[in-house]
């Protein structure tokens, strides 16, 4: 169907269309003229579909109403009355994207699916969702999505609950979260930056329902809306859907909503602030201290990437010289950088970490003299050339992973559409892309230095603090507050608060009756493609080693996986393996220092970088390869550059700087403390896991609370280690990289494949041909049952085995098993009734069973939950409609789309793990043949999966104290 501008097509009228060759769509832009509605749409030839509706939402405190609304509106509606409409969509469509997120001004609710049919329910569900939602008709969900005191019997302490309330504990046991905070709040006094939308644990409890409810009122309207579709779906049914089920219910209206802007400081503010350590921890080398810049506006798309750009050059890489510098000052065991550019004035800040306070006039001296160097001398032209190749390979590229493109455009439109300009101006970036080239014949960069850094009296200085026991302060101080509160409650006011938690409860047991179930709209099995998607691998050999290709469509792009058996080295120095992954390419090489040779990486290819792989091996439960994964991409007329550098990274990389291998280990480090911090979930799964299962205890040991002890112990006592530190990288580097170990995965166009093979060809015979020894891994495992303490106000509980070592077999019937544990148990156990955030589900086909919550405020009850799921399931029924709908939802995970790249990786994970197209198929077809029986015949092997009793919980140190009897072993995890 043809669009003419000024037409109006179901009461959108079209304002504006734009050819974006840049993402090869079309973009139009619409008016809804009844309810004030804007829409934007991308035509391509994308079939992963995405929607969005999106509001702009101004916070005016810190009790985070953005944030719980966000959470609410989609707990039932007008049309879909069930306790929990998103959690049924997770369970029962096809989507490809599912979510919701409030950011500093904006919060959003986008969906993806590539079925046409699934799409419109899933646009159905959310557009009621936030249009209609079911907050009015009681205060059950503010309570249970924000907060709520919590009693349920007169003796007991008054404690607070809440899902946001405990997502934003664990948010804010983070030292990074905190000082991100406090960047906003500094730079931001007198706008809404200031205040904290995800919500303030200490000012949550301020939220009083009416306030949550009159928020909904004021900006939960179409004329504060910003609709956008994406994809290849039909635009002209989409429309009518919208306008006739929704926007036609609405008339325009005034909203204020506007977003200001902060007038320019005369000088820099300056700020101290805290966070929490362990009692017993130590104070030296944890300070954070970060300069921040307010950089102009974030519509300025050509600003915007340059910045993004500038940050890459001065603290982005190895060879960027302010990072250079900081770090050489010896004042920071880590240094990175910060452009925030999501809102409506963006942020630039430059941040060490591992320092003191009394770094503070050094920190800022380096910085003025580096600076002022740079642009008085001129930044380096290779430097400036490798980060603009970089980034305008990404930009090409368009990979985002398992998020849809459409998805990372919605959000880059909304950086300029919210602030009422075009939503296409970060879309287009040719122009902008030209202009900046211009940097390599001129001094673009030094000029955005010295205007927006050097002489930009908008910044602020944030000193962030370890404070020992600041944690256990604070909630002493919660508990005293409640105490003091309930002393004011008289025995009526007692019972009634007692009543009111009766009824949440209530409110969070009851079903869904039948007719709710029904108004969720369901996708027939026919819907389904019931064969699996062949993923084409074809396997050849040169010069003796096998190379596995996937060819595809790759836009003129090569990506090469150099995967590389590490069995050759010896148990004791397994922990050198994953330290090699942190080094290869940010050291010297024969050939080059360790400077110019990212500028090299950066100038002729899309990035190389190193990673651990462990695959299972059909063969047996506890059988798996360790391979040391190189994985890189270029275009394809770079592939001389790209063979040359993988050359020299696996043929000459040198281990004789000692201060720069230092630095490395000591930025690893401190990059492991913040996943520790915000991946707590993560990481207590893979201490179970290493309690029961080799491939566990590998992972453990590469990537763990092993690892972070391993590299800690590296870091503080390298001088005396040093040696030896050398010697067993030496050692580690030529066991690995021999052409006896390597496998190659290549991802190309079939036209390409010729002339990457020549390279493959000289390649190989580069390598190492000497005979090496392979080794058999044997484990001490043994259940540890850890509770692993920290500072943190929340807690990662985990619990796991190994079915097959108990004797049972994997069935893709476990896939669904999944689901319903996942979003039907776990969800509501946890998440509805504990608290928690969230709860997860890993079942593998090598038999290991994990479960775990995230940012949880219990632990020996969620430890009860995993211990009762047997039961649950042994009394598992379903209707034909409900096991469709965890059917439909099962598959909807198995079938993800992915990246070219993604798509290749896949193929050759499953060719290493001896996994068949035989297998696949038969896997989904259990999928969808199983039946409520089949999922009961799992009941046993849940409860003798909990009885051995395999877990450990990461989290608050006092709670885990208080709950020492659950554990064989407490350990420190900060020193």
């Amino acid at each position: 169907m043809e669009f003419e501008i000024y037409n109006t097509y179901n009461g959108f009228q079209l304002l504006e269309e734009k050819k974006i060759n840049e993402i090869n769509s079309t973009g139009r832009l619409f008016y809804h003229n009844k309810s004030g509605a804007r829409l934007f749409h991308l035509q391509n030839d994308d079939s992963n579909k995405v929607f969005s509706i999106s509001f702009r939402t101004p916070p005016s405190d810190d009790t985070g109403l953005p944030h719980i609304l966000e959470h609410s509106v989609l707990c039932g509606s007008r049309k879909f009355p069930l306790r929990d409409p998103f959690v049924e969509l997770a369970k029962g469509s096809l989507n490809t994207y599912l979510n919701a997120m409030t950011f500093s001004d904006k919060t959003m609710y986008p969906v993806a699916s590539q079925n046409d049919k699934d799409f419109i329910n899933l646009m159905d569900v959310y557009l009621d969702a936030v249009l209609y939602p079911n907050i009015y008709k009681g205060p059950e969900t503010f309570m249970q999505e924000g907060w709520h005191h919590e009693l349920n019997d007169p003796e007991d302490p008054i404690i607070i609950k809440g899902v946001v309330y405990n997502e934003m504990k664990g948010v804010f046991t983070s030292p990074e979260q905190v000082l991100f905070r406090k960047i906003e709040e500094s730079l931001f006094p007198d706008t809404v930056y200031r205040f904290e939308s995800g919500g303030d644990p200490e000012a949550i409890p301020n939220l009083t329902y009416e306030q949550f409810l009159d928020f909904h009122k004021t900006y939960y309207h179409p004329s504060n809306s910003y609709i956008y579709l994406y994809g290849d779906g039909n635009l002209a049914e989409h429309l009518k859907f919208i306008d006739e089920k929704y926007l036609n219910e609405f008339d325009k209206k005034e909203i204020d909503s506007d977003i200001g802007i902060q007038t320019q400081f005369d000088k820099r503010r300056e700020i101290t602030e805290t966070y929490s350590i362990s009692a017993d921890e130590g104070l030296e080398d944890k300070t954070f201290i970060s300069q921040n810049y307010v950089v102009g506006r974030s519509e300025d798309a050509e600003m915007v990437l340059a910045f993004t750009i500038l940050n890459y050059i001065l603290l982005g890489t190895p060879a960027a010289p302010l990072k250079k510098a900081l770090i050489e000052a010896g004042i920071a065991k880590d240094v990175f950088g910060s452009f925030n550019s999501s809102i409506r004035q963006p942020t630039f800040s430059i941040v060490i970490k591992n320092s003191n306070r009394e770094d503070k006039e050094l920190f800022l001296k380096v910085i003025e003299d580096t600076l002022t160097d740079l642009v008085k001398k001129g930044i380096d032209k290779k430097i400036i050339e490798a980060a603009i190749n970089i980034h305008e390979f990404k930009l090409r590229e368009a990979d985002f992973g398992h998020q849809p493109k459409g998805l990372v455009y919605n959000i880059q439109c909304m950086n300029s559409w919210l602030y009422d300009k075009k939503p296409w101006f970060h879309l287009e970036y040719e122009k902008s892309l030209d202009r900046i080239k211009s940097a390599l014949k001129t001094n673009y960069f030094e000029a955005l230095i010295r205007r927006y850094v050097l002489n930009n009296p908008h910044s602020s200085l944030i000193i962030l603090e370890p404070e020992r026991g600041l944690a256990s302060k604070r909630q002493k101080e919660e508990e005293k507050m409640l105490g003091e509160y309930k002393k004011q409650l008289n025995e009526n006011e007692i019972q009634q608060l007692i009543d009111t938690n009766q009824k949440l409860e209530q409110h969070q047991s009851r079903g869904d009756t039948e007719e709710e179930l029904l108004s969720i709209p369901l996708l027939d099995i026919e819907d389904i493609e019931k064969e699996i998607e062949h993923i084409e691998l074809n396997e050849t050999i040169i010069k003796d080693v096998k190379v596995l290709h996937h060819p595809t469509f790759t836009n003129e792009i090569a990506y090469i996986n150099l995967l590389f058996d590490t069995t050759s080295v010896p148990q004791h120095l397994i922990p050198y393996v994953a330290l090699l992954t942190s080094l290869l390419g940010k050291i010297s090489t024969k050939n080059y220092t360790y400077d110019k040779l990212s500028n090299l990486i950066d100038i002729n290819t899309g990035g190389i970088c190193s990673r651990i792989g462990t695959y299972s091996l059909q063969q047996g439960y506890d059988k798996f390869l360790p391979k040391f994964a190189v994985r890189s991409s270029a275009l394809v007329k770079n592939l001389k550059q790209l063979f040359n550098l993988l050359g020299e990274l696996v043929n000459n990389t040198e281990f004789n700087e000692v201060n720069r291998i230092k630095e490395v280990i000591e930025e690893s480090q401190s990059r492991l403390e913040m996943v520790i911090f915000d991946k707590g979930h993560v990481i207590a799964g893979t201490r179970v896991n290493s309690y029961f299962s080799s491939i566990g205890k590998y992972i453990e040991e590469t990537s763990g609370i092993s690892y972070y002890m391993f590299i800690s112990d590296l870091a503080k006592n390298f001088t005396e280690k040093q040696e030896d530190i050398l010697e067993n990288l030496k050692k580690v580097f030529e066991l690995i990289f021999n052409k006896n170990n390597v496998l190659v995965g290549v991802t190309s166009e079939n036209k390409d494949f010729e002339s990457i093979r020549e390279r493959i060809d000289s390649f190989v015979e580069s390598l190492s041909n000497d005979k090496l020894e392979k080794r058999d891994y044997s484990f001490d495992l043994a259940p540890k049952n850890e509770g692993l303490l920290t500072s943190g106000k929340v807690q990662y509980v985990a619990k796991g085995n190994n079915f097959r070592k108990l004797g049972y077999e994997y069935s893709g019937h476990m896939q669904v098993l999944s689901t319903i544990v996942g979003l039907d148990y776990l969800w509501n156990r946890v998440r509805v009734v504990g608290g928690a955030y969230g709860s997860l589900v890993r079942l593998n086909r090598n038999g290991n069973l994990l479960f775990s919550s995230y940012r949880d405020p219990n632990l020996s009850e969620t430890l009860q939950v995993y211990d009762d799921m047997h039961s649950y399931i042994e009394n598992f029924d379903a209707n034909e409609r409900e096991m469709r709908k965890y059917i439909i939802g099962t598959i909807s995970s198995m079938d993800a789309p992915l990246s070219p790249s993604m798509r290749g990786e896949k193929a050759v994970n499953q060719y290493i793990s001896g996994i068949t197209p035989d297998e696949l198929q038969k896997e989904r077809t259990q999928v969808l043949n199983t039946t409520p029986e089949d999922i009961r015949q799992y009941a046993g092997l849940l409860g003798e999966a909990m009885q051995e009793n395999y877990l450990c919980v990461l989290g608050n140190e006092d709670k885990i104290q208080h709950n020492k009897e659950q554990f064989g072993n407490l350990v420190k995890v900060f020193q």
